[in-house]
This record gives structure tokens, sequence and C-alpha cells, in this order.
């Protein structure tokens, strides 16, 4: 009985000093507080550590989990594309970029995996998307205070959830901020094949408003021409089509176009200018020849032609984030109904290097790479 209760008295002391020690050393509390925080899963994610060529700079790594704070959202990626500004921001070339060492990627969607005890509106099992986007979208777990993300319609296609922010809202205001169009007007554009181009198509069509469009000369262009036409194209020409005296002969009956659009350079933006109506606004939005844009001197005198320039992110930064959500609602129903689709590959992360060497076009054209998860 006395060995009991000794047995007993030495329990208590323990539990006693145990508590005495927490008291005493405050350091001890923050570590039970850090052994009982919300962790994130360890995660898979493509890492650079200095700017320069992707296909030389990029690997894969895990990264160790993360503390879910009370209004973080820890959301499990489904897929995520590669951008040309993916790209060009590991090239250390995008004006706007992440200091490296970073992790890539700048849109995707995503599964709510768990929560902050501070959050409300989103729920484990939510699809999810960074609005407006967000670095870092290539892990597989991303941790991100709840206002990132924007609750999408777990319906929409997995690839154009991952897709809808960058190019198809690009295509959409683009459409909307430089010229009125109205139902019979027409438009022109080169990089046609391109996801901008494709979405400029579509909604152009669902306006009532034409298509000119230009594709670069190619080994089957016959056969993009008729894909193109699919999409609601009325015509399209390849450029060598177009070393005539006067392109707008080869509009027909369509009327001369108000607005054209620009992500090539060179040659292939004066083209789109050749086709514009007095008055005319080109909008160039990429450069993917790395050529600059020239105009005649006769453009601006005879023609009142007008040159402009649009930035999504630098239209996003403007205050614009719930109209942005709006849209992206808008251009998701679309895509849902059929009424925007575009050419996508999809690929396992741990393919990520071969779905980066064709997104840098080292096996010619292909369709847009999307990394799932």
């Amino acid at each position: 009985m006395a060995a009991m209760k000794l047995i007993a008295l030495k329990s208590a002391y323990k539990t006693a000093s145990f508590h005495s020690g927490f008291q005493q050393f405050p350091h001890r509390r923050n570590y039970v507080r850090a052994f009982s925080a919300i962790m994130s899963p360890p995660s898979m994610a493509v890492v650079y550590d200095q700017h320069g060529p992707p296909d030389k700079l990029t690997r894969i790594v895990e990264i160790p989990p993360v503390e879910i704070k009370s209004n973080d959202v820890c959301v499990k990626m489904l897929a995520a594309p590669i951008n040309p500004s993916d790209i060009n921001r590991i090239e250390g070339v995008y004006p706007v970029r992440p200091v490296p060492p970073a992790i890539g990627g700048y849109e995707g969607v995503g599964e709510v995996y768990t929560v902050g005890s501070g959050v409300k509106d989103l729920c484990p099992g939510d699809w999810v998307i960074p609005s407006p986007p967000s670095f870092g979208t290539w892990q597989s777990y991303i941790v991100k205070e709840q206002s990132v993300w924007h609750k999408i319609n777990k319906d929409t296609p997995m690839e154009y959830a991952a897709t809808v922010t960058v190019n198809p809202l690009t295509a959409f205001r683009m459409l909307h901020d430089f010229v009125q169009l109205n139902s019979g007007d027409a438009i022109v554009q080169n990089g046609a094949t391109s996801m901008v181009g494709q979405c400029i198509i579509q909604l152009a069509r669902l306006q009532g408003v034409h298509s000119i469009n230009i594709i670069r000369d190619r080994a089957g262009a016959d056969e993009v021409k008729e894909n193109l036409k699919k999409l609601g194209a009325d015509e399209v020409f390849t450029e060598s089509q177009l070393e005539v005296k006067n392109v707008k002969d080869m509009l027909g009956t369509l009327p001369e176009p108000a607005l054209g659009f620009n992500c090539v350079g060179g040659n292939a933006s004066t083209l789109v200018l050749k086709f514009l109506r007095n008055g005319g606004t080109m909008v160039t939005y990429g450069g993917m020849s790395r050529k600059p844009v020239t105009a005649s001197t006769s453009s601006f005198i005879f023609q009142d032609l007008s040159l402009r320039g649009f930035w999504l992110q630098k239209w996003m930064s403007t205050d614009k984030a719930t109209e942005c959500r709006i849209m992206i609602d808008q251009l998701l129903d679309l895509m849902r109904d059929g009424k925007i689709k575009y050419d996508m590959e999809l690929v396992p992360f741990k393919e990520f290097h071969s779905a980066l060497d064709k997104a840098l076009g080292k096996q010619g054209s292909q369709p847009k790479q999307v990394l799932t998860f």
C-alpha cells in the first residue's frame, strides 16, 4: 500500500512539475501550439532558383507542410496551364514576376482540402480558382488567404476552369474596351490559332460580329483554316495569301474591320493594319515574333488609325476583383454550354518537362499544355 502511495505521489509531482514548467517557460506553450496547428500535406512543386531558360532551371521538388491559419484555405490543385507569360516570368523578362526562388504557374483550378477556423464561405470539396490569378499554381497543394479564392460551379470541365482567367478574359475585355462593336461589324486578328484568338472568334460570333483571321504559313494550313471556321471564323488567310496590292479586296462582302488584334508583331501586325477601316483601332496584347510593330505615316495621317495596348494584369490591378469574377462566371457558363472551346492537351504533373518542351515550341505547334495533379 505504501508503495502505491509513493507511486501516486511521484505521478502527482510529475504532473505538477510539468504544469509549473509550462507556466515558467512560455516557449514550451508555443511548442505545443505549433505541434497542434493544422498543417497542409507536403506538396510537389515546380521551382526555379534564378531567372533564365525554363527547360534548364525548373525542377520538381517536395515542399514541406505549411501551417493553415484562421483565414487560410488549403487547396488541392486539380489542373494548371503553362502559358507564355509563365515562361516569360521564369526567363525574367515579364514586367511583373516573383523573386526567385519561386514556384511557377499563375492560374489553375483546385478543390478545397481544408479550411482555417475563421473561413465561412468555403468548404472542403468546393472548386475554386485564384481570382485575380496568383503566383505559384504549379504545385499539388496551395495555402492562401480565403479572399484569394473564387468558388466556381463544379460542373465546369476541369481544363476550362483551369484556363478561364488569362486568355478567355483577355479576349472578352479586348472586344469590349476599345471600340463599340455592333452586330454586323467585323474584327481582324493575327495569331488566330492561339487560345485568345480562338476565344475572340467565338465571342465575336456570339455578338454577331464577323472575324477575319490571319495565320502563319505552315504545313496543314488548310486543316487549320477548317478548324477555325468550325469555331465561327468568317475568313482565314495565311500571311502569304495577303501578299497582294490591296488586302481589302479579299474581304468580299464583309465590312472593313473597325477593330484589330495583334499578338505577333512584325509583318503580321502590318497586315492587321492594312485591313482596318478609316478611324480603326489595332490593339496589341502580345509579341510572339519578338519583332516590332511598324505603321506607315499614311496610316496615321490619311486613315487616322489608332494603336493601343492591352495587358490583363494591369486591368485586374485597378480594383477590378469583383467585376473580374462576374465575367469569369459568365465565361464559365458559356464553356459549360459548349459555346467556347479551344484545343488543350492534359498532361500528368510528373511529366512537366515534356509539357514544357511542347509549350516552348520544341515540337512545333502544339495545343495548350495543361498540367493535371
